[in-house]
């Protein structure tokens, strides 16, 4: 497996300490979901008129960009002009820096009009999408995430979606925490349609200060309660030898520790497994 962090986790650094930080950590790849200010790096110069900088600073250091973790919600109808657009500058990147992975959400009205018909609206924004030019050179993942957890309601797209360029990003934390699935649930469910992983722990802690609504807060992962180790052991036996992301959410949660801690550290915990 290669290992990679999203710059979720490091929101005030410049792409070059992103740079020098992966390599100082020994992480091969990262994963954007913004850098700085700006979430959708799409727009950025640094990968737009300055995008072969960035590639040869990547090559120079020996790391892929990996991801983009795009903001496209598929199920969403109210979004299918942004997500196409969205995704027509974001394959303009892919292609300008080799990168193999772009991660979409589901979201969509899923409480209106119910799993069903929104995967229909999901099906159909896909299928626009994969018919761009270029689309086919990436590997277009559906996370588990928002309405989109369990592994029966993605299947609704990805039993309807065939193509190779379509799979599953397993948060493993998500569909066991949110989900209530197991690791074996989840894994029988997708098999070899999972493309990529998402990493990061929790421990169920109401009472204290830095909880979610829901009760949880995030923890160093290996100290909380999710099934990580059990999930990675399902990839390994399985041959999986596709990217492990740590999702550090210090943008969205700005009390947990800053990357100098947290990347070194989850490194330090996977090499343990």
């Amino acid at each position: 497996m290669k290992l990679s962090f999203m710059t979720l986790g490091c929101p005030e650094w410049d792409l070059q300490t992103v740079i020098d930080r992966a390599v100082e950590y020994g992480y091969q790849g990262v994963d954007f979901r913004g850098l700085r200010d700006e979430i959708d790096v799409t727009t950025l110069p640094e990968f737009t008129t300055g995008v072969a900088d960035t590639r040869r600073r990547f090559d120079d250091a020996g790391l892929r960009v990996c991801t983009i973790s795009s903001s496209l919600r598929v199920c969403d109808p109210e979004r299918r002009g942004e997500n196409l657009d969205e995704a027509r500058r974001t394959l303009e990147v892919a292609a300008n820096l080799d990168v193999e992975n772009v991660r979409v959400f589901g979201g969509g009205p899923v409480e209106e009009i119910g799993h069903e018909k929104a995967a229909d609206i999901g099906v159909e924004t896909m299928g626009a999408v994969l018919d761009l030019d270029g689309a086919d050179s990436v590997r277009w993942l559906f996370e588990t995430h928002d309405h989109w957890i369990r592994s029966s309601d993605c299947a609704l797209l990805l039993s309807r979606i065939t193509s190779p360029s379509f799979g599953a990003l397993w948060d493993i934390g998500h569909t066991s925490r949110v989900g209530g699935e197991s690791p074996e649930q989840t894994f029988a469910a997708f098999g070899d349609r999972i493309g990529y992983a998402h990493i990061k722990d929790a421990v169920y802690d109401p009472n204290h200060p830095q909880a979610m609504d829901d009760g949880w807060r995030y923890v160093p992962a290996g100290t909380g309660s999710l099934p990580l180790a059990a999930g990675l052991t399902l990839l390994r036996q399985a041959g999986y030898t596709g990217w492990v992301t740590f999702e550090h959410e210090k943008r969205w949660h700005p009390e947990l520790a800053e990357p100098e801690v947290a990347f070194p550290q989850f490194i330090e915990w996977f090499r343990s497994l």
